[in-house]
């Protein structure tokens, strides 16, 4: 007889009231145990530090990936099936659309693995690990060391940290600054370039509520889709081949059905953007009055000439679908932002927190020497920046905003090698940019860019200081007489970048005095050799004084609050934020609950507005109310919900994680009343949007009848005492003693289910500690 003794944590009732309280911050998520751990664990985690984050041991962080390096995804099988967004995947998916195979419309899965499409160009980053180094870069570096010395440091440290750590480009590798340049921490990455579709909804269920929905609660979108991730037989990260295998994550999420409450532990893992919260006063100035207002204005005229092609022919759709859904998410974003930093009197706020700073500093001559002009110092670069902030946004919301002028500065390199004389190294320019027109001329409809370009160059001329223009534009606006239209129809009758056919005949046989004579390319050169000649250098200066004048405001922040811990801002590395699940009150009278279901997707349809089209069978398995094992425990069909987790972009297709390290939903969007993300927390209206696990699951049983991927998956219902045990047991049973533990957890979930007590609970943390004791 062999007796072997068995620990379990499970979720027991034990009528111990808790509640969750939000968490503003990104964090680190190999500082949590030194910063967050305990915090954590008193709103619900039942992870340990080191099953969230670990350098040698299999952990929460090998599950998450980046995607493409502007997403997150998550693992969630044991061969490498990745689940996102369905706008993170909507390029891919729209590459591989047709008017025959149209699977933006119609959605794609792939019953078996050789069914699976490449994607050429789409890569994940997975974290090896990170390290602090920020002792190695500013050693011997101080407040007295001069600016331009300490940025050469900085740079040739922080670059040979990187280098060293790829070992001889084995990882990616970068280094980055937090705090405003006064801490530095080291990332290396292993890339995998071999990512192939698996399944995507419909559009009409994946971007379900279209514009309209965008960045709103209540929400009813199938957001995701799925992707496969292959490596080389040996393991190693490869290129696409045939021969490639299934990637094997050293951990994947286990997928949570059960009921979710309010309060509910919720843990987001991903790659937010940037974030820019210790901005001050004079710089959300700036941001609302004049970045936001000119990015508005621009992209709404954009939007609207593309719409009207958009709905006048399925082609032009198809091609811009994915350039308009990018365009309008940050359209919609600065609107929301501007509104938000309004309501919440941030800048005020910001004020009277400056104020306190500048009587802390002036209290202490020690002080007052090293920070008593820092906000001065502020508000002076901030001055210099507005008189040239809007040649930056310009050139790109206006200038590169047109897609004939960006196809022409993408011919810049070849230009320069042409001017060298050098045959070798202008067929190596040529071969560099061709896969750059197949992918632009693909997605292009030059009546459209040609209505953008004589709105946005309209624009250009009118709104930017005239001695910031270069003289060659405005001497052919002169020519035309101020008509853009003619100015239009002159460059789209004479240039080779707005037909492929001309394009391709012009690589061809490129010659320096062809491109020079192109007006696209005449117009593209002229402004941005301007910018960079007049525009660029001034912002430069200012910008370098704003950077020390930053650094030290941050660091006297957080030397005037030692006993405040303060959060990085966002930039585009590993984090983990966390709070609960939450419903919000948007304005006096006014309660959103926190999930939404199916009867809302069918009260929003509308078979005349492609945003709320419902497919055919989704309405069949409405009707009869065919949910399976995905409905809640009222006998609906939860389709979203939303938590108080602070994210911000980047996060699109990042895991929400309940306290066991189990997937209960994917994050794909913010509320409108709190669009002040990037600059600022709110902590009464902050929320994250979320597609529950359950309408997932369902999408894919279902609905697209994708058993195959079902099977892959570890599925746990939280509902039924002890199953995320065993579930977790089998997700890591990958070793003898893996197998070993899944058997035992088993057998311990079987005497639970058959109404054994015979066992000691042990209350502890609102949690309880279940000894078994089970013989062979």
């Amino acid at each position: 007889m062999l007796k072997r003794i068995l620990s379990l944590l499970l979720l027991v009732s034990l009528n111990v009231p808790f509640t969750a309280k939000a968490d503003e911050g990104m964090w680190l998520p190999m500082l949590i145990k030194r910063l967050n751990y305990t915090d954590m664990q008193k709103q619900g985690l039942q992870l340990t530090a080191e099953e969230i984050y670990s350098v040698n041991n299999s952990s929460l962080k090998d599950a998450i990936v980046q995607f493409g390096g502007f997403c997150t995804g998550e693992f969630i099988s044991p061969e490498g099936l990745l689940l996102t967004n369905h706008h993170c995947g909507f390029g891919a998916i729209q590459s591989h659309s047709t008017t025959e195979h149209d699977y933006l419309t119609d959605g794609f899965w792939a019953t078996s693995k050789d069914q699976e499409l490449p994607n050429e160009g789409l890569y994940v980053d997975i974290l090896h690990h990170m390290d602090d180094v920020t002792a190695k870069v500013l050693e011997g570096i101080d407040n007295n060391t001069p600016e331009e010395q300490r940025a050469r440091l900085v740079a040739e440290r922080t670059q040979a940290l990187a280098k060293e750590a790829s070992e001889n480009g084995k990882y990616v590798t970068y280094v980055r600054d937090f705090f405003n340049g006064n801490e530095f921490y080291l990332f290396v990455y292993n890339r995998y370039n071999d990512v192939r579709l698996v399944g995507a909804p419909p559009s009409s269920i994946g971007k379900f509520g279209g514009d309209t929905d965008n960045w709103m609660w209540p929400r009813h979108t199938g957001d995701f889709s799925m992707f496969r991730v292959y490596m080389a037989p040996d393991g190693s990260p490869a290129a696409y081949a045939q021969n490639n295998v299934p990637y094997q994550p050293k951990h994947h999420l286990p997928i949570n059905i059960g009921d979710k409450e309010p309060g509910d532990f919720s843990m987001v893992f991903g790659f937010p953007g940037r974030t820019k919260r210790f901005m001050t006063s004079h710089g959300l100035k700036l941001e609302v009055n004049q970045l936001n207002k000119s990015r508005i204005k621009l992209r709404e005229q954009k939007l609207g000439l593309w719409k009207e092609d958009m709905d006048k022919d399925p082609a032009t759709r198809i091609k811009y679908a994915s350039k308009y859904a990018s365009t309008a998410n940050y359209y919609k974003y600065s609107i929301g932002q501007n509104e938000g930093i309004k309501r919440m009197r941030t800048i005020e706020g910001k004020i009277v927190d400056e104020d306190k700073f500048q009587n802390w500093a002036n209290a202490d001559a020690t002080r007052k020497a090293t920070f008593g002009n820092v906000l001065s110092e502020i508000n002076d670069a901030y001055t210099n920046i507005e008189k040239y902030n809007l040649g930056t946004v310009y050139l790109n919301e206006a200038v590169l905003g047109v897609e004939s002028l960006l196809m022409a500065y993408r011919l810049s390199p070849l230009y320069n090698t042409l001017k060298s004389g050098n045959p070798a190294a202008v067929q190596k320019a040529v071969e560099d940019v061709m896969p750059r027109v197949e992918s632009h001329f693909k997605d292009y409809n030059a009546p459209s860019d040609k209505k953008v370009f004589a709105a946005l160059m309209k624009n250009y001329y009118e709104d930017i200081p005239k001695e910031q223009q270069p003289e060659e534009f405005k001497k052919l606006v002169s020519k035309y007489e101020g008509d853009f239209q003619k100015l239009a129809d002159y460059v789209y009758n004479n240039s080779i970048v707005v037909s492929e056919q001309k394009t391709r005949e012009f690589l061809d046989n490129p010659t320096q005095k062809k491109l020079e004579n192109d007006p696209a390319f005449q117009i593209v050169n002229a402004i941005i050799n301007n910018y960079r000649s007049n525009i660029s250098p001034k912002l430069a200066e200012s910008n370098a004084k704003l950077d020390k004048a930053n650094r030290l405001y941050v660091a006297g922040l957080r030397q005037m609050n030692p006993d405040k811990v303060f959060y990085p801002d966002a930039n585009s590395t590993l984090r983990l934020s966390y709070g609960a699940v939450k419903d919000y009150s948007p304005q006096d009278g006014v309660v959103y609950n926190y999930y939404t279901t199916l009867d809302g997707v069918m009260a929003k349809e509308d078979p005349n507005n492609e945003e709320f089209v419902v497919p055919a069978k989704l309405k069949q398995l409405y009707q009869a109310k065919d949910y399976g094992r995905y409905a809640n425990s009222k006998g609906e069909l939860v389709t979203d919900f939303i938590t108080d987790n602070d994210i911000t972009g980047g996060n699109s297709g990042s895991p929400v994680i309940n306290g066991r390290g189990e997937l209960i939903g994917l994050a794909f969007d913010g509320n409108w009343e709190a669009m002040t993300g990037d600059l600022v927390y709110d902590p009464a209206y902050k929320r994250t949007i979320n597609m529950d696990s359950r309408y997932l699951l369902f999408l894919i049983d279902k609905f697209a009848g994708a058993q195959n991927l079902i099977n892959e998956m570890t599925i746990v219902d939280s509902n039924s005492p002890g199953a995320g045990d065993a579930a977790q047991a089998k997700a890591d049973a990958t070793t003898p003693q893996g197998e070993l533990l899944q058997a035992t957890m088993e057998e311990a979930n079987e005497k639970l289910r058959a109404g054994d007590t015979d066992f000691k609970i042990q209350k502890k943390n609102g949690k309880a500690k279940v000894k078994l004791q089970v013989t062979d």
